[in-house]
């Protein structure tokens, strides 16, 4: 009989707890449909990828929102758009950097603020230019309708985006004013469905950490031979400050070689992520210029002009003429290579190229994939480097507009499109210019175009 009542009593419990939170949650739907400002933009957006303020319904309906929303999650990745009114609440000058920051999560952000539009990005997910580009081609000619210019623009950058979709996206089903995720009207649901979400954030960045600490450890197999090898080169260069003949110019050269060694041990030290690595094979090409031109002196030669480290091996040091290669089943392109390595080509022979290890065996560097673009980047820069690869895995890799966050272009705190990286962000660069060009804003707008 006692326990009889005690089933009773937690029965009827449960039952009032589970009315209420079912109240408190049908009553937090029309506050939410009537919230308004930039915090309520946020907390719809960490729920769904499309936003629309009440007061802006009219210029993206219902059915119109859920399907651009569902384009969004189908392709994955953490594209944000919001339709807002030209009030108060929403200063131009200012909402773009506002939006993100308050929704904490990196990406790429599209506002269509009354009949302006703008957008930005953190460098981790689009390049600065990239953003700036393609948000002025869907500014560019006659004002159109929000519908048309929104999918006009996600249609485009979808193709760039670099991330995942985070995790906190729930299903679809769009109301103006509430997130595209619809509201969850009983708090146990929503506990169970903020968990899964929670799991889902923690497997994801679970793994991208696995991914970091394999790349750098695969990096660091590299990096440290580059490294051992310019010591030794600073060995057999014998120089001592106080030689006969050694002049300010040479000791000049000579300590820049010792503080390029120590910079790049020193940041190897402490990498923590990829990109990071192009900061010491940076630091080695600098040294290595010194010593060429501390060589020359010493020679009594002309000082080296400044060029790009040979191609094949930038252990080879910096070459001396440009050269015709083609890589195996690609086509011809020219490339900087040293004078040993322009000679076997003159000769037929293959240059000695940089080789890495992979799952496959040893392959040249630039055929060895993603994970040694950092490495490659620090050395030719990413202006020089995509071209000399085109035809390559690793130029593969680099040949779409957002290539430079895949290398070295990411964010300093590590963060991928898709993580929670709160306000962690430089709203100096977040922009894609103004909101201009499609209903009379002008001015006010960010420079940049990512972090």
């Amino acid at each position: 009989m006692r326990t009889r009542l005690i089933s009773i009593r937690l029965g009827s419990l449960l039952s009032g707890l589970l009315l209420a939170l079912g109240a408190t949650a049908l009553a937090a739907a029309p506050q939410a449909s009537a919230a308004t400002g930039v915090a309520a933009v946020a907390e719809a957006l960490k729920e769904g990828p499309v936003y629309v303020d009440p007061r802006a319904e009219a210029q993206l309906p219902k059915a119109e929102a859920d399907a651009l929303a569902k384009k969004i999650k189908d392709a994955g990745k953490p594209v944000f758009v919001a339709v807002l009114p030209a009030t108060a609440d929403f200063p131009q000058d200012k909402v773009l950097a506002a939006v993100r920051a308050e929704t904490g999560i990196t990406g790429l952000y599209a506002i269509r603020l009354g009949d302006g539009f703008n957008a930005g990005a953190d460098r981790a997910v689009m390049p600065t230019n990239a953003v700036r580009n393609l948000t002025e081609a869907v500014k560019t000619g006659a004002p159109v309708d929000a519908s048309t210019q929104l999918n006009n623009f996600v249609d485009q950058a979808l193709t760039q985006t670099k991330g995942s979709a985070p995790g906190s996206w729930g299903t679809t089903g769009a109301d103006a004013g509430v997130p595209v995720g619809g509201l969850v009207t009983l708090g146990a649901v929503a506990a169970i469905g903020g968990g899964g979400a929670y799991a889902l954030v923690r497997r994801n960045r679970r793994k991208k950490e696995e991914a970091r600490r394999e790349a750098v450890e695969r990096l660091s197999v590299v990096v440290d031979e580059d490294i051992t090898a310019f010591g030794e080169e600073l060995e057999r260069l014998d120089f001592h400050p106080g030689e006969p003949g050694a002049d300010d110019a040479m000791r000049e050269d000579y300590e820049r070689g010792l503080d390029s060694y120590e910079k790049a041990k020193q940041i190897m030290a402490s990498v923590r992520y990829p990109e990071e690595v192009t900061g010491v094979t940076q630091a080695l090409e600098d040294g290595r210029y010194a010593l060429a031109r501390l060589d020359a002196r010493r020679q009594g030669e002309p000082v080296p002009e400044r060029r790009a480290p040979c191609f094949f091996d930038p252990r080879h040091g910096p070459s001396t003429e440009d050269a015709t290669w083609a890589p195996a089943a690609g086509a011809a392109r020219t490339v900087p290579v040293c004078t040993a390595d322009a000679v076997r080509l003159r000769d037929g022979l293959d240059p000695a190229v940089r080789t890495v290890d992979t799952e496959h065996g040893p392959r040249p560097y630039y055929d060895a994939g993603p994970a040694y673009g950092p490495w490659a980047g620090g050395y030719f820069g990413g202006g020089i480097l995509p071209g000399l690869l085109v035809g390559t895995m690793l130029g593969s890799m680099m040949s779409t507009p957002a290539y430079a966050a895949d290398y070295g272009g990411g964010t300093a705190g590590g963060y991928d499109g898709g993580d929670h990286s709160g306000a962690d962000f430089n709203p100096s660069d977040f922009g894609g210019g103004d909101f201009g060009g499609g209903g009379g804003f002008d001015g006010g707008g960010f420079d940049g175009g990512g972090f």
